[in-house]
Formats: C-alpha cells, structure tokens, sequence
C-alpha cells in the first residue's frame, strides 16, 4: 500500500486517499457507522452497485475533457480493478463497475498520477460540471466557455462550502444560445454572451428533471465573466444553509426556490456577499487560447474504396469547426460503453494524428477534435477499424439510456436492453432517421431519469404494471419534451404505461403516424397540434393487459420473468442521524478549519468554522430529540432549546455567534477568532453531552 501513495505528487490527494483508507478500517472493524460511511465514500466516486459486495466508480472529468495520457490511465485501472468497460454517463463522466471497496484507495492513487479525480463525483456535492462537446469548436459560439468551466470546477473541488449539503447540485456550460448543455434543467445553467465587448454569461437556476421536473428560473441576462464564481459560490451557501436535509424528495434547490420564493432566495444571496472572499475572480484562460497543436506523426495518405459509405459518414459523423480547414468527428457509442482494447487504439489515435484530446458528449458519445481535412479519409479508415464509424451521431436513432437494471440500486426495468432493441428497429425500418436530429430518444430505468426521459422528444421511463396475478415490466411512454435554446425548454407529457415488450411497436406507432401526417412539420408543433389525447388512442391497444403473453414477462436483456427488487438509492448519500458520529464530525471540521487557516485559506477556514457549529448544535439537538429540516433551523432551535432554556450559556445568542460568518468579511483576524469561537463552543457542547449522560 506504502509504494502506490508515494506516486502520488499531489499532497493533498496522498492526504484524502490514506483518509479513505483508514476509513475504510474502520468501516470493515465496526468503528463507523454503515450511513455514515456510505455518505464519506459517494463523496469520493464510490457508489453502491445492485449486485452486492461491489462497488461502481465514477470518474469526474470536467465538461468531457480527456487527453491521451488520462484515457490510458483509466484503461489502466479499468482492466486491473474492473472488468475492461468504460460506461460514459450523460454527465460527460467514465464509470467503472465491480470494483472491491478495499481496492478503492489503491484504483484513486492511480488515477491520480495523470490529474484524474474522484472527489465529489456523487453525494450530496456539486456533481461534475458538464458543457457542450463541442465547446471551442463550435461555429456558433460566440467564446469558448471551457475554461470558465474548468474554472469553477478548480474554485469548488473540496471547497467546503459543497462537500456535504442536502443534496447534489448540478453546473453545465453551454457553448451557444443553441443550449446544447441543457441549462433550464441544472441548478445553475451558463450561456455565454458578448455584451459591448465584455465576455459573460445568461444564468439560469433551479432547474432539475427527477421525478418533479422544473424549469430553471433566470437569474440574469448577463453577468460578466468575473462574477460567476463569487455569484455560484453565494447561491451555493444559501442551498447549504437552507435546503431540506430530512427529506430527501424534497432537498433540490429547485424545491427551496419554489418555497421561499426566487425573491427572497436572491436576497439572501446578496447578504452573502461580504462572506465571500472575492467580489470579482478573474479565470485564467491561457492555456485554451493557444494554436491547436501540430499532430506528433505524419498522418499516412490513403485511399478510400467505398466512398459512398465515407460521404455518408462524413455527412452524418463529421462536423466543421470554427477553425478552418479543422473538424469534429462524432463516435455514435451505443449505450455509452466501450472497452478498453478500443480505448487505446483511440488515444494513440487522437495522440499521435490529432491535438491529444477528446471530449465525452451528454448523448454518451465520444467526439475527436481538431482533425485536418485532408486527413479525414485517415481516421475514417482507422475508426473503421475500431468499429467506431456507425452513422447516426447525435439522431433520432442515437438513444440515450441510463445503466437501469443492469447495476443501478434503483432500477425498475431495464432501459439498456430496450434502447439496443429500438436502435436496431430504427436502423433497420427507418433509415431516414439516421440523419435526424430533431427527435431525440431517451431512457430511464426509473423516476430519477439519469437517462434524462422527460425532457426528450420521445421518452420511455422503466417501471412495472401488473395484470392481475404477475408483474411485468413496463415503459411509461413520454411525449413533447424539447430543448428551445437560449435557457429555454420543455417537459415531456405521461401519455401511457405499457408492457417493455411492446416498446418498439410504440415507437413505431409514433413515428408511422408522424410520418404519414405531419406534412413537414416537425414533431414538438405535430405533437402540439394533435395533442396528448391523441396519443393516448393511437398507443392504447398496446397498454392491454389482458392478453399478455409469457414474452411479456421477461424485460429486455433478461432471460428469467421479472421480478421487481428496487434497493436503496444512493444517488445523494444519507441524512446521518446519530449524535457521537456528529460530535466526530464537528471535531473533524475545526480540525480542517485550522488546516486551512494555517494554509492561509480564510475563507474556507471559517466556513469549515461554521460547519463545526452547526454540526455540533444538530448533534445536541438530536440528543434531545429535536430535529430540523436545514442549518437555518438548527441555529435557531438551538437558541430556544439550549439558549433561552438556560441549559447552556453563551456570551451572545447562537445564530449572532454563527452568523457572523456573513456579517464580517474574510480575513486572517476574523478567521483565527472565529475558529478560537468555534473551538470553544465545541468544549461548551462536549461537556454538556458528557454531564447528560452521565446524569442518564
């Protein structure tokens, strides 16, 4: 173990993966408790897989950004910890699957030596911010928003103030008003705009899909580029402070919004600001500004036989980039997985006849950048070789779907085993589709929809139906959902629950009908016109379950009838209920507090200060059997419970102790006494437990 740690350059990676380790001992020894070590490690990309004693591992990789040298690392930790698949999700992330939680320390350390991370890559953190693929290339865009991604990604990697918040908090980047990175469905949306020569951004927040959808609100038409960390930063606070904690249905921003109003929300926001260290952040963007880099080898010259399959290709596959003379090729990956034979081949690829880079697409496919027109023909040849040529990048018949019953804890039905079945029936009945990139497919094997099912044209969402004595897997059919652009879009309606079975004779009565009555218009105004009621009467013979057969009973991909196991979600960790892990906790934050402070971090010294109140105050409230829903209430319970009641004595109320963490400003001074305060109140707190159960 000793000789993977040394490797690591890093010192503050070496730190958390000896962390994880110890706990990790812990865990296995009965020293931490089963929640409480659930929530530490989805914070660190570990994931409880459905099949048990495994784990899956998400890989974080800012807005899809892979070099070579990253790729083969983690073909490397791939084939040695997992089983050599590569899953890319609709987060621009690479996931691994049955991996044993004691090879986890190890499998990160390695990642670790070409700058791959784990951190935060789930739990209750800010998830890895996505953004278009084609950003930087676009012909559309009016800058290139990757380095103010990877920017803000930096600014909130192990920033305290995300590490452990009711819920996850989701950030994209699009590259252009055309949104292809989805802004009204994230927590917070960038859309970059040039107004009278400065760069910045449209915000949109508090959006969300799960089983709720909503549509993000504007937070302004523009902000210039060097606000946006101190304006993400200020409304990330308010969530800490004020999201729901107890339940877990309820704990997105999009549901904090909508309780307090986007009003109010944005007050509190802007009393954030004198706690926030920066008024501006100037992002650096240097190292994107550069020339795209000559390929390392002479790109052999080659001549095409079949050039009517390279023309369909390079119509369907091949896009034209900001650059001239430079474009874009998009790999159709089915399902988002592939392996890491074909990974290798790909990163010598893009390394040695290419600019070294790839990014992954939201649609979970892989797009190599920066490829000379004359060497097209090349990499038609050696992608063919790869099997990487399929036509159809980004169509109707490029199906998104989440892992569903394959590994997830919470699938209902299986969406990859229907997604192959409908792509095969696309290429084989409509071809036309091939080329269309109005009409998108999604698939999610349940509510949470990871496969993003209700804002897509088309949507299938996995569940069950019963017919009277067994259950069958099912699809609820969804209708309408669409990107407009610009922060703009819309949800798709529940028009009918079928039997999975019946999936691909859905989707052919759909498009059968589109095609012999739409007359050209395109299907978001077709489905208008003819309205959701419709629909629902051209697919309701297929919701019969009167005459099912004994097919009907086995879901795609299966070979055995169906049984429904749904298990406990991790997708945002746990609310941790027990009070001498708290105390522990608070402990560990002033700890980190001094840690920082030491590193002449402020800002974050104090609000790990914070988190050490607040953490100390939950776990004397939960003594009493007092629960609250947020921060905000604990800081007030805490003053009516043990403040006014006289059971403990402080030199001033609880919340003017805490709040000064918006009222005074960050500073070496007020950190050293706000650490010294927090410090104090941990002794004041930790005796009166001990006297407590002493006196029990």
């Amino acid at each position: 173990m000793e000789s993977f740690r040394t490797e690591i350059e890093n010192p503050v990676v070496q730190k958390e993966i000896i962390d994880l380790e110890k706990k990790i001992h812990l865990f296995r020894g009965g020293k931490i408790d089963d929640e409480r070590f659930r929530s530490l490690r989805l914070a660190r990309g570990i994931y409880g897989q459905r099949q048990e004693g495994v784990q899956m591992i998400r890989i974080k990789l800012p807005y899809g950004k892979v070099t070579s040298e990253q790729l083969i690392r983690i073909t490397k930790v791939s084939d040695e910890y997992s089983t050599g698949r590569l899953h890319i999700t609709t987060r621009q992330d690479i996931q691994i699957h049955y991996v044993s939680l004691d090879r986890t320390p190890e499998l990160w350390a390695n990642l670790a030596k070409d700058d791959v991370t784990l951190r935060e890559a789930c739990g209750n953190t800010v998830r890895n911010i996505t953004g278009s693929e084609l950003a930087g290339v676009d012909v559309n865009e009016p800058f290139d928003v990757s380095p103010y991604a990877h920017g803000l990604f930096q600014y909130l990697l192990r920033n305290p103030i995300c590490q452990e918040m009711g819920r996850k908090f989701k950030i994209s980047f699009s590259s252009s008003d055309e949104d292809t990175a989805l802004s009204y469905l994230h927590d917070l949306g960038f859309i970059p705009k040039i107004v009278n020569g400065e760069r910045g951004f449209k915000i949109m927040f508090g959006g969300g899909l799960g089983s709720q959808p909503a549509h993000a609100e504007l937070l302004s038409e523009f902000v210039p580029a060097n606000q946006i960390i101190p304006t993400a930063e200020g409304i990330i606070r308010i969530f800490d402070r004020y999201g729901e904690r107890a339940k877990r249905m309820k704990a997105r921003m999009k549901f904090l919004i909508k309780e307090m109003g986007r009003d109010v929300f944005l007050d509190l926001v802007e009393k954030e600001k004198k706690a926030i260290a920066f008024e501006t952040y100037e992002i650096d963007t240097t190292a994107f500004d550069g020339p795209i880099p000559e390929p390392l080898l002479e790109v052999p010259q080659v001549t095409i036989e079949d050039t009517e399959a390279y023309e369909a290709w390079k119509k369907s596959n091949v896009i034209a980039q900001k650059q001239a003379g430079y474009y874009a090729i998009g790999i159709k990956v089915l399902l988002g997985d592939f392996y890491t034979d074909k990974a290798r081949l790909l990163a010598d690829l893009i390394k040695n006849y290419a600019a070294n880079e790839l990014r992954f697409s939201l649609r979970q496919n892989i797009v190599i950048r920066h490829v000379k027109e004359e060497n097209l023909p090349f990499f038609y040849q050696e992608l063919a070789k790869l099997n990487f040529v399929h036509l159809g990048y980004n169509s109707t018949a490029d199906i998104t779907a989440c892992p569903g019953t394959d590994t997830c804890n919470l699938g209902i039905a299986s969406s990859t085993g229907i997604a192959e079945e409908l792509e095969k029936v696309l290429s084989a009945e409509y071809p036309q589709y091939l080329n269309n990139r109005e009409i998108e497919i999604k698939i999610s094997g349940c509510m949470n929809a990871c496969g993003q099912h209700n804002m897509s044209a088309i949507g299938f969402q996995g569940m069950s139906i019963n017919s009277g004595k067994l259950v069958a897997p099912a699809l609820q059919v969804l209708l309408g959902g669409g990107r407009l652009g610009n922060g703009a879009g819309r949800f798709a309606d529940k028009v009918i629950k079928i039997p999975s079975r019946r999936g691909p004779d859905a989707l052919r009565t759909i498009l059968n009908d589109f095609n012999a009555n739409a007359n050209g218009q395109k299907f978001l105004n077709y489905y208008d016109e003819k309205g959701e009621k419709y629909f629902y009467e051209i697919l309701k013979p297929l919701s019969d379950v009167t005459n099912l057969t004994e097919a009907d009973f086995v879901d795609w991909g299966n070979a055995d009838n169906y049984v429904k196991a749904v298990g406990v979600g991790e997708c945002a960790g746990v609310v941790i209920d027990l009070v001498a892990t708290l105390l522990l906790e608070a402990k560990d934050k002033l700890t980190f507090a001094q840690e920082s402070f030491d590193e002449n971090k402020w800002s974050d010294a104090i609000y790990h200060a914070y988190a050490g109140f607040v953490n100390g105050a939950k776990a004397l409230l939960l003594s009493e059997n007092e629960k609250t829903n947020n921060h905000a209430g604990i800081v007030d319970l805490f003053d009516t419970v043990f403040i006014a009641a006289g059971k403990i004595e402080l030199a001033t109320s609880f919340r003017e102790l805490v709040y000064q963490i918006n009222a005074i400003q960050p500073s070496e001074a007020f950190a050293k006494q706000y650490i010294q305060e927090g410090i104090a109140f941990f002794d004041t707190i930790e005796k009166y437990r001990a006297q407590e159960l002493e006196n029990a």
